[in-house]
């Protein structure tokens, strides 16, 4: 799976063969079937691993401020929302030191632009179980929300923190261009104080 996933986010699904797979891992083909069916059960298999790990990381991250005595604010559910949204790049970052390498990002832009997973698996695996528990904390936290709203507040933040993370990707490849080093923290300090300031917009509007 490491090899796999290695060359899939440098290569490209459609251009990684199973061939190449089995020599990057030192293995032959016919266990890549055995054991994962073919190279389409191989990339689901992948994808997979890494939305186990980001649900669960946030859905307890979710809990965490939900349980906590005195310290739940939208701010605080927000802030920790957001950081296991992009721990997954900055753990890669830790790990290679260096700007802009992330295995996980290149492959989440790589699916947005060439898509290969099932079509719910996303929805299935990740943005619906995870959904329901962030729904349920802002609703406690921000009772002035009507909750047909709720859905628009989430995705409103999420897209902020895609598009921050494609957006940092993108810029750490250009050494030669006039643009922005966008510094991890920074990215989720503004997006959480612009995303509780929007959200806060929406009780001085219903007092109107």
């Amino acid at each position: 799976m490491e090899a796999a996933e290695e060359l899939f986010c440098r290569r490209g699904f459609k251009d990684t063969s199973v061939r190449e797979i089995a020599a990057a891992a030192g293995c032959n083909v016919a266990a890549i079937n055995y054991y994962f069916g073919g190279k389409e059960k191989l990339y689901v298999a992948v994808w997979g691993r890494w939305l186990e790990q980001m649900r669960e990381a946030r859905i307890d991250a979710i809990r965490r401020v939900m349980s906590g005595d005195g310290q739940r604010s939208l701010e605080t559910l927000l802030e920790s929302y957001a950081r296991t949204f992009v721990e997954p790049l900055a753990a890669e970052e830790r790990l290679h030191q260096r700007q802009g390498c992330s295995r996980f990002v290149e492959l989440m832009v790589r699916e947005m632009v060439d898509p290969h997973l099932p079509t719910d698996m996303f929805v299935r695996e990740m943005v619906s179980p995870v959904m329901v528990v962030l729904s349920e904390a802002v609703e406690t936290l921000c009772p002035w929300l009507e909750p047909s709203v709720v859905p628009h507040v989430i995705l409103s933040v999420v897209g902020q923190l895609v598009h921050a993370i494609a957006v940092r990707q993108m810029f750490g490849r250009c050494d030669d261009c006039d643009v922005p080093r966008l510094d991890l923290e920074q990215m989720v300090q503004h997006i959480v104080r612009f995303s509780a300031a929007g959200i806060r917009g929406y009780a001085n509007g219903e007092r109107k």
